[in-house]
């Protein structure tokens, strides 16, 4: 496969560029009709436009470029375009998707230069080199590539409207806890609890391997679900000294009390788990709630806007243990919590087959993207990609 330079086999329209500042973006944000286009994509939306045409934007500075980082975006609309992004279309040598594809899968960074603020200058973008097999198979490459980002967005997508379906499935099964029309009693959350403990005020010492024991953060707390990627280790002896106060079990709910407050899991019997900082353990009172309803409960608006009415942080939001232990909460007849867990356990099973799903697809479009650029793409490889599952459909008794 031969080896261009972006700038051979690409026009560039820099020169049509129009920046425009706060006020005089203002004035012409009335209606907000047409894209305003910067480094990391739409920063606005305005009045006027300068560009009617297919254009790949680049960043020119303030963006990222390193390996499998969005720095290249495709517009084929009215668009106005700042100062921040280099603007290119084809000249009949490329195509942009295949483009596209290349310049968010490579490592640009040796083309950069600012220490403070990256700069991609219009020479270092006309000398990047592109390995350039025939329009034909640019197009193949384009099309293979183009399949499977449809596919994970499909994969995604379902992800999210699980989540939502279960938002929906609380609601619907208990009411708005606001209102509370069920007139269901409303109780302090510690009484639900057979134990409340906060973490260890000091910083875990953890090991550089992965161990039976994780140290359980904040920022492994994401929209529900512990997330694994930046989770850290401990030894046990680290374990020991972090759970003396209580142990960490299954069905135990984990709540961020710091920073971003609100968030909570319940734990798996998968690991033996202690607390980072800036976290509280719940232990849930079987007699009286189950860890599924209580960490749906805790996580619910109604329980969020009293840990925002609490909070006593001013840069970093901060609720005190004693506040937390007060929350009011709901307590439904117990058969009806184990009746929204049984359902809740249908739907992470399903959510975990799409998650499966995701992951492979990704796997996949990586490998793809890695032959696609080396000239090692057998283009019988699209048969690999599987296809698109049907439409979702959530059912009361699901």
């Amino acid at each position: 496969m031969k080896i261009e330079k972006l700038g051979n086999i690409t026009s560039n329209l820099d020169g049509k560029r129009i920046p425009l500042n706060s006020q005089q973006r203002a004035e012409k944000s009335i209606e907000k009709l047409y894209p305003y286009i910067g480094a990391n994509n739409i920063m606005d939306y305005i009045d006027e436009y300068i560009f009617d045409e297919k254009i790949l934007c680049l960043a020119e500075d303030g963006g990222s470029w390193g390996a499998k980082q969005i720095c290249a975006n495709i517009y084929n609309e009215k668009c106005w375009v700042n100062n921040h992004a280099h603007v290119l279309k084809e000249n009949g040598k490329a195509n942009l998707e295949y483009l596209r594809y290349f310049l968010n899968e490579a490592d640009l960074n040796k083309y950069i230069t600012g220490t403070t603020r990256g700069k991609l200058t219009k020479s270092a973008l006309n000398s990047i080199e592109v390995p350039l097999p025939s329009l034909e198979t640019q197009l193949d490459i384009a099309n293979i590539l183009t399949k499977a980002e449809s596919l994970i967005a499909q994969r995604k997508e379902s992800i999210r409207l699980l989540d939502e379906y279960l938002k929906s499935v609380f609601l619907e099964m208990f009411g708005d806890p606001e209102h509370n029309f069920n007139q269901y009693p409303v109780v302090a959350l510690e009484s639900l609890c057979s134990t409340i403990v906060d973490c260890p005020h000091s910083t875990p010492r953890k090991v550089e391997v992965k161990t039976q024991f994780p140290c359980i953060r904040t920022s492994e707390l994401t929209n529900g679900y512990i997330s694994w990627e930046s989770m850290q280790y401990l030894d046990e002896e680290e374990y020991l000294v972090r759970t003396k106060r209580l142990k960490p079990e299954q069905g135990d709910i984990v709540y961020a009390r710091e920073g971003t407050f609100g968030e909570a899991v319940v734990l798996p019997n998968s690991h033996r788990f202690s607390l980072g900082q800036r976290t509280m353990l719940f232990r849930p009172d079987k007699k009286k709630t189950n860890s599924i309803f209580l960490w749906a409960m805790v996580r619910s608006d109604y329980v969020f806007r009293q840990a925002q009415r609490k909070n006593s942080g001013s840069t970093v939001g901060h609720v005190n243990v004693k506040d937390i232990k007060k929350f009011n909460v709901l307590q439904p007849p117990k058969e009806l919590q184990d009746n929204f867990s049984d359902i809740v356990l249908k739907i992470e099973t399903l959510k975990a087959q799409y998650q499966q799903s995701l992951q492979e697809l990704e796997n996949l479009y990586g490998s793809l993207s890695q032959k696609a650029f080396k000239g090692e793409l057998n283009l019988k490889d699209e048969s690999l990609l599987m296809a698109a599952e049907p439409e979702v459909k959530y059912e009361k008794n699901i």
